[in-house]
């Protein structure tokens, strides 16, 4: 067992958080992570109902038996969608991470609800602005993390430069899918990682089987970054987060023509179509740079257990130190 400042906040045997991941994480894959020992996390996708996000903690919390999970928001659709933080709120999680915009006015309401508070940031300057809004947990994610997030700095140099500038416990975020990279930070001084794409293809998580096909026939380089995504679907992500995503041929056709994209019905239905019959050629299948690290399709509980096993890299990493 790995002792941290985020197994003794959350009550954890394994330093890890399964990422929120809207469209793949609900309350099924959220309780299996959670039983497993780490944090399984429930994504709220922009469109969410808080009645959703009610729904699923009732089946996370069954799931769980007992344990603790979270609940991922987003600052900018909180504005437009109030139910969902009414939803958080009332449900009390043991933790809730609100990213991507301005999370000030939400983190003391959850931290009055006796919810433990997390946030995503992609530079330094963003670390801060977190640190000083109140959050308990800082989450330097990478640009090697799949979804949404910016495209700024890697997730090592990000990591250590947040670690020697906050006070606060600090994940790391971004291509950790094994134990050996979950070891890596925690010997870097995190607290434990915020890892998704090592579950996407989880029996568990909402992924069809033709994304899994596809996601396990991927090697590390098979990711792109970018907005055709978001512009093609016409969804109002602010224009600093864009999406890790698998290649297909709908990227490939529309990346630099993103303006002739945004006026383009046929495009826009077609990627929408695509979402419907589950077509990762045109839909987006959101992955990170681990998902070479995807061989198989296991449950959570066994890829929560693959990534327990950095406690025996670091006391082998702890025994070659010399005095």
């Amino acid at each position: 067992m790995i002792a941290t400042a985020l197994t003794r906040l959350l009550s954890l045997e394994t330093p890890v958080v399964q990422a929120p991941m809207a469209g793949v994480s609900d309350g099924r894959l959220a309780g299996a992570v959670s039983a497993a020992g780490a944090l399984g996390m429930i994504g709220v996708g922009p469109s969410a109902t808080g009645d959703w996000v009610r729904e699923q903690h009732a089946v996370a919390a069954e799931a769980a038996g007992g344990r603790p999970f979270g609940i991922g928001l987003m600052a900018w659709v909180l504005p437009g969608a109030p139910g969902q933080l009414d939803a958080v709120l009332d449900t009390r999680p043991a933790f809730a991470s609100v990213s991507f915009g301005d999370i000030a006015p939400y983190v003391r309401p959850l931290q009055e609800a006796g919810i433990v508070v997390g946030a995503q940031v992609g530079t330094l300057d963003e670390a801060l602005e977190a640190e000083r809004a109140g959050v308990d947990v800082v989450v330097a994610r990478g640009l090697e993390a799949g979804g949404h997030g910016r495209d700024a700095v890697a997730t090592l140099p990000l990591l250590q430069r947040v670690l020697a500038h906050v006070r606060v416990p600090v994940l790391a975020a971004g291509g950790i899918s094994s134990a050996r990279g979950l070891a890596a930070v925690i010997a870097a001084g995190a607290a434990g990682a915020w890892v998704g794409t090592a579950f996407i293809a989880c029996p568990e998580a909402q992924t069809v089987d033709a994304a899994r096909e596809r996601l396990l026939g991927a090697d590390e380089t098979a990711t792109v970054y970018g907005r055709v995504f978001d512009v093609g679907q016409r969804v109002a992500w602010p224009e600093q987060y864009g999406g890790r995503a698998l290649r297909n041929a709908y990227f490939d056709r529309w990346v630099g023509h993103e303006d002739e994209l945004a006026r383009d019905d046929d495009a826009h239905q077609a990627v929408l179509a695509a979402r419907r019959e589950l077509d990762p050629d045109i839909a987006p299948l959101y992955a990170g740079h681990g998902v070479g690290e995807l061989a198989a399709v296991r449950p959570a509980a066994d890829v929560v257990r693959e990534l327990a096993g950095a406690g025996d890299l670091l006391r082998r990493a702890a025994d070659a130190v010399s005095d």
